[in-house]
């Protein structure tokens, strides 16, 4: 899937789109990755607000352990303007050999 990165705004109001990073990548660590590179980079241009990051990601075929970590600095970019973390999660395996949800 991808990281969507938006504001959101009043009832009745459609959220604000900031950015969108990791197109058609299934796979949770790029995709954390990307994210804390994007809010190294982007984060102090933004006031703070009511921000989220959605992560959407399938299961890592075999995983171990290992996996994705956000830093604290990436964490406390996050707390300064106001951004949640959602995890969503779909069905079917991240992989070479997979499309996408349900596959």
């Amino acid at each position: 899937m991808s990281v969507n990165i938006y504001r959101v705004t009043a009832v009745g109001q459609h959220n604000e789109h900031i950015a969108y990073l990791c197109d058609d990548e299934w796979s949770l660590p790029p995709q954390i990755q990307a994210l804390v590179d994007w809010l190294a980079k982007s984060a102090a241009a933004l006031p703070r607000g009511h921000y989220v990051a959605d992560v959407g990601f399938q299961w890592r075929r075999n995983a171990g352990g290992g996996g994705s970590a956000i830093d604290p600095a990436a964490m406390t970019r996050m707390a300064e303007i106001g951004m949640y973390l959602f995890l969503s999660e779909y069905s079917g395996f991240a992989g070479e050999d997979d499309d996408g949800p349900g596959e």
